[in-house]
């Protein structure tokens, strides 16, 4: 195991190599960069020069060179070179690129071009809002499609496994996302009732509040987030846990505990529960990265979540370079993390999967 752990983290280095250079490649080709916007503010306010942020032009990595973009042209040249210097474009990008992965490796993510403040600290403040979401999330979804899935294995073909599988497939096949835009009209003042906060974490007053109303408040405000997320994200996890369990209980170990006379509660959660839940405990992580990954980032926006969802969507907005590149490099390192933490909690559950030997 710690053979293939060593080989699973030395692989994480040219992967992370590799997501980051296929970015940095495509935002070359990307218009409007930061300077293209700063020129078009320029002209927008009769040229004069607004306070900008030094976001440390060694680290900047980003946009083509602006002297050859469209709004570029009639701006003196030596206001062109200064604004490209500011940013650190004035740098071949070849340069520009090895110098923000030398950065990388120490963390060190430079400047937002915007807020002047240290990227690594505002992904410090961001980071736990987009965790707390996905975790209550992923912890809600075992909660409610373990004993779900239980449930239609033992009644497997019944009218109950039958409309809750409906209910299933609907839940499924909506996104996170039309779902929280839905929970917004009808229970956060969109049209009908409002019952509920639609923005932030906590109220304006959580400060003042004791422990127990502070708790209350951040459930009160993450309620709808989670609901979204979990709706469509409990329907792969319970076909999941009802198929394990169909499998294990149409094998012989079970025949034979039924045969001694053993009741089928103990035949089923004292054999066949074990066997079962090895896969759908072990894929944990995985179901975390999953939520946090795929639904997590367009709930933030449109719940106004100050998470790394909502911080790289802005940042993306903005073309703010050091943002976009430093939450791209967290979200693949965290990925990677939790995949092989995912990997190995297969392994510990079950001690037959072997992934070092089936590589080999």
């Amino acid at each position: 195991m710690l053979s293939y752990a060593a080989r699973r983290i030395l692989l994480m280095v040219p992967t992370l190599f590799a997501i980051i250079l296929v970015n940095f490649v495509i935002v070359q080709a990307a218009p409007g960069g930061p300077v293209d916007q700063l020129i078009a503010q320029l002209k927008g306010r009769g040229n004069t020069l607004s306070r900008v942020t030094n976001a440390g032009g060694e680290f900047a990595a980003g946009a083509n060179a602006t002297s050859q973009s469209r709004g570029a042209r009639g701006i003196d040249p030596e206001l062109l070179a200064r604004l490209n210097k500011l940013y650190g474009f004035d740098k071949p990008p070849v340069e520009r690129f090895w110098v923000m992965i030398k950065n990388y490796l120490s963390f060190d993510f430079g400047t937002s071009f915007y807020s002047d403040r240290s990227v690594i600290r505002l992904i410090a403040d961001k980071l736990p809002v987009s965790i707390s979401l996905g975790l209550w999330t992923t912890i809600l979804t075992y909660l409610i499609s373990i004993p779900l899935g239980i449930r239609k294995a033992v009644r497997d073909g019944s009218r109950f496994d039958v409309w809750t599988s409906a209910v299933v497939i609907v839940g499924y096949s909506i996104p996170g996302f039309l779902f929280a835009i839905l929970l917004i009209v009808l229970f956060a003042g969109g049209s009908y009732f409002q019952w509920f906060p639609l923005r932030g974490l906590h109220s304006d007053n959580a400060s003042s509040l004791d422990w127990l109303h502070w708790i209350l408040d951040y459930f009160w405000h993450i309620a709808l987030p989670v609901a979204a997320l979990l709706i469509s994200s409990f329907a792969s996890l319970t076909m999941l846990t009802k198929n394990s369990f169909l499998e294990e209980i149409n094998k012989q170990y079970v025949v034979t505990a039924r045969a001694k006379g053993l009741s089928e509660r103990r035949v089923l959660y004292g054999h066949v529960f074990r066997n079962a839940m090895l896969l759908v405990i072990a894929g944990f992580p995985a179901a975390f990265i999953g939520i946090l990954f795929t639904g997590a980032l367009l709930v933030e926006v449109i719940f106004s979540l100050d998470g790394l969802g909502l911080l790289g969507f802005q940042a993306a907005v903005g073309r703010d370079y050091p943002i976009m590149f430093a939450t791209l490099y967290i979200y693949t390192l965290l990925g990677l993390v939790l995949k092989l933490v995912s990997d190995l909690t297969y392994m510990l559950v079950d001690p037959r999967i072997d992934f070092a030997t089936r590589q080999a």
